[in-house]
């Protein structure tokens, strides 16, 4: 049985080829894409998996591809001569991802390319990788902790040498996170001390503590630095004298990643200003006029914009229907899976439907057990998920997101909205901030149930996304939504996004204690 495959080679390239039948295993595939495209270095393979909307997944056996065509996207092994160069930093938090400049939105010059540079991990290092420091501090840092292991006395350090340390420290953390918390700090100073020991501190104590408090304020200082020097993450952060909110208040908020994000606000790709990028971003919105659209190009287009976009809904916080104007191609939903991946390194509906998956049997477990302690609305929902006979997976996926706001005390009427298709959707959709409207047909005949007929977000009380296949797929692009366009949580609804950020998509370490109770619940055998 012959294939048909369009091959993901790298950004800028990708190809359309026919296999004359199945290839027996991943390995031969592999030697038939280099065969037939003239690839050369180690790549592994990921193909978008049409059983959770085309999310990637790895390829690990070959009956695992879709039958007669696939989409595959190939991942270079770093330093395979056809993967996108890296920078030239030697710490591999920070990617640099190699995109077309198109001096068009029809023609591609792969001669001319651009570098975008950006965080690639979103987990805090554990252990911390101490750098390496210039050679004589080394020299006497190596010296110093000979002498500790044979007599236990301590190095002298001097300023010279806390500087070298402190500096090297504050970039290496840098490179992984802008504002490390207590905890990420004192993991720091608590593996300097471990990596070399002559540099305890004297005393009862930790033997760290007065490295951490040094650790910080260098960091504090090395921020202030890059805010001077045009570092976009840390300069939204200069307030201004005289500056105000539009309360008229002189509170300032300090704007960093508060949800797991990894690149909240990146630099600007090289070579590019914000003139060169608002022509870019000009290019994107006429692509997204034509009938018959380039994603290709799209995609492009919103890598290179990448830094313009977050600078715009951090900074300044459009409306959604203002982001809609500037930034349509955003709304889209491959985009929104694409923009939640730049921002957080998180694959957004493979990671959401699978963390559902797993957690829904327990779930629904904790449901039952739990139900005397609501309202009646988890009895009556249970009793709808008993009732189903066919497609017990997706209503188990259903139930278990619709019961998740009420386990967690949150107010589920404000998240999950229902109308008639007879009915106006201005009403239905009136005073919502954030919500999931599911449109039911107006006739129901006896003894039948109600047939969704469209499911729909709704943001700032607009619809802007419909037609989507059921709830849990809803749910997924609304979450990526709110990342997209750095809106906050509902205040109603805090606790079912945090829940879901903090244990679902694991973006975040730390979580209220509502939701640590919860998570203990769920964890344990039910």
């Amino acid at each position: 049985m012959a294939l048909l495959l369009r091959v993901h080679v790298s950004p800028k390239l990708i190809r359309k080829i026919q296999l004359s039948t199945v290839p027996e295993s991943v390995k031969q595939l592999q030697d038939e894409l280099q065969a037939k495209l003239g690839l050369e270095g180690d790549f592994a393979i990921q193909y978008e998996d049409p059983d959770f909307g085309n999310a990637l997944c790895n390829l690990m056996d070959i009956k695992e591809l879709p039958a007669g065509r696939a989409v595959l996207h190939l991942i270079w092994e770093e330093n395979a001569s056809a993967s996108p160069p890296q920078t030239p930093s030697d710490h591999s938090a920070i990617s640099s991802i190699d995109t077309a400049s198109v001096s068009s939105a029809s023609s591609f010059s792969p001669s001319s390319s651009t570098k975008t540079y950006m965080r690639s991990t979103s987990q805090w290092p554990n252990p911390f990788p101490i750098p390496t420091f210039s050679y004589d501090v080394a020299l006497k840092l190596r010296k110093g902790n000979e002498v500790y292991e044979k007599a236990g006395a301590n190095l002298s350090v001097t300023r010279d040498i806390k500087m070298e340390i402190l500096d090297k420290l504050a970039q290496e953390m840098f490179a992984i996170k802008a504002y490390p918390d207590k905890n990420e700090i004192t993991s720091v100073a608590q593996e300097l001390v471990s990596k070399h020991p002559c540099l305890k501190e004297p005393g009862n104590g930790t033997g760290y503590d007065g490295w951490a408090t040094s650790i910080k304020f260098k960091l504090g200082n090395y921020r202030s630095k890059l805010s001077k020097a045009g570092c976009s993450e840390v300069a939204v952060n200069r307030k201004r004298r005289g500056e105000e909110d539009d309360s008229g208040s002189n509170r300032f908020s300090l704007k960093k990643p508060k949800r797991g994000e990894v690149n909240f606000i990146p630099d600007g790709p090289e070579n590019y200003n914000d003139e060169s990028l608002e022509n870019e971003r000009c290019i994107l919105e006429d692509e997204m006029k034509k009938r018959d659209k380039n994603m290709a190009l799209i995609t492009q287009k919103m890598d290179i914009t990448f830094s313009l976009r977050r600078k715009e809904v951090v900074e300044m916080q459009p409306l959604v229907k203002e982001m809609q104007l500037r930034w349509p191609a955003l709304f889209l939903k491959e985009q929104i899976c694409a923009e939640f991946s730049r921002i957080t390194t998180k694959d957004l509906m493979g990671t959401f439907l699978t963390a559902l998956d797993t957690y829904s049997l327990r779930l629904i477990k904790l449901y039952r057990i739990r139900k005397a302690a609501f309202r009646n609305d988890m009895d009556s929902l249970l009793q709808k998920f008993d009732e189903q006979v066919s497609n017990i997976v997706q209503h188990r996926r259903t139930i278990s997101l619709e019961g998740l706001p009420i386990f967690v005390r949150d107010d589920e009427t404000k998240l999950f909205l229902t109308c008639l298709d007879t009915d106006p959707v201005e009403r239905a959709t009136r005073g919502v901030t954030v919500g999931i409207l599911t449109v039911l047909e107006d006739y129901v005949g006896p003894n039948s149930q109600s047939t969704v007929v469209n499911t729909a977000i709704v943001l700032e009380e607009d619809i802007i996304l419909d037609d989507l296949p059921d709830l849990p797929t809803a749910f997924a692009y609304l979450f990526g939504l709110l990342y997209g366009l750095n809106m906050e949580f509902p205040k109603e609804l805090k606790y079912t996004f945090e829940a879901v950020q903090h244990i679902f998509m694991e973006l975040t370490s730390t979580c209220s204690q509502r939701i640590r109770s919860f998570k203990t619940k769920l964890l344990t055998k039910v």
